[in-house]
C-alpha cells in the first residue's frame, strides 16, 4: 500500500500538535457528555459558558469590584445568577449594571448579599455542601425522566441556589432532597419549568 505523499508527514506533524492534548479531548468528551444530558440547546449551553467568560472577565476588569467583593456569576439558559458577597449597595448594583448588558443575557437574579467577603474556610463548606447537595440528587426517585445532572447547585454562605429546566415535580423533589443536606441554611429555587 503506498501513502499519499503528504499523508505521512501529515499524520506525524499531527501527532507533534497533539501531544499534551489528552486535557483538552478528554475535557471536551466530559463537556459533549453533558450537553447530552442538558434540556438546553447546544447553542444555549455555549452561550451560558461565553457569558460566565465575559462575565468574569468584565468584573475581574473593574478594580474596585475586583479589590472589594466576592462575586460569582452561573449563568443557565441565559439567566444569569450573581452571588457572594459586596460591601456596599452601589457596588451590588454596579456588578449587576456590569452584567445585565452581556449580549444574551436575558435576566439577572442578584443574589449578593451586603457583607464583607467570605472566608477560604465558609467557601471550603460551600464547596463541601454542593458536593453533597449533588450526589444526594442522585437518590431522588419517582421522577422517570429525571437526571441530577440537569440541575445546577450553587452554595454560597449556606445558601444554595438550584438551577434548571424541570419539570415541576422534579423541582419538589429537589427542593426536598437539597433542605435534608447539614450545612444548608436556605434553599432558592431558579428553576424553569416545563409544564
Amino acid at each position: 500500500m503506498k501513502l499519499n505523499t503528504l499523508a505521512l508527514p501529515t499524520l506525524i506533524l499531527s501527532a507533534i500538535l497533539l501531544q499534551g492534548c489528552a486535557g483538552a479531548v478528554v475535557g471536551g468528551a466530559a463537556t459533549g457528555a453533558a450537553v447530552v444530558n442538558d434540556r438546553r440547546t447546544v447553542g444555549t449551553f455555549v452561550d451560558d459558558e461565553i457569558i460566565e467568560v465575559k462575565a468574569t472577565k468584565r468584573l475581574f476588569s473593574d478594580k474596585e469590584i475586583f479589590d472589594n467583593t466576592h462575586i460569582n456569576v452561573t449563568s443557565y439558559n441565559n439567566i444569569v445568577l450573581l452571588s457572594g458577597e459586596a460591601p456596599t449597595d452601589a457596588l451590588k448594583n454596579k456588578a449587576n449594571n456590569i452584567i445585565s448588558v452581556i449580549p444574551k443575557v436575558r435576566k439577572v437574579h442578584n443574589e449578593i448579599v451586603i457583607a464583607a467577603p467570605s472566608s477560604l474556610l465558609t467557601r471550603s463548606s460551600d464547596t463541601w455542601i454542593t458536593a453533597k447537595v449533588k450526589t444526594n440528587l442522585f437518590q431522588v426517585k419517582n421522577a422517570p425522566d429525571f437526571d441530577p445532572t440537569k440541575v445546577k447547585v450553587i452554595s454560597e454562605n449556606g445558601t444554595v441556589f438550584l438551577m434548571g429546566i424541570l419539570k415541576r415535580s422534579e423541582a419538589d423533589l429537589v427542593i426536598d432532597a437539597t433542605r435534608t443536606i447539614s450545612g444548608v441554611q436556605r434553599v432558592v429555587k431558579l428553576f424553569e419549568y416545563l409544564d
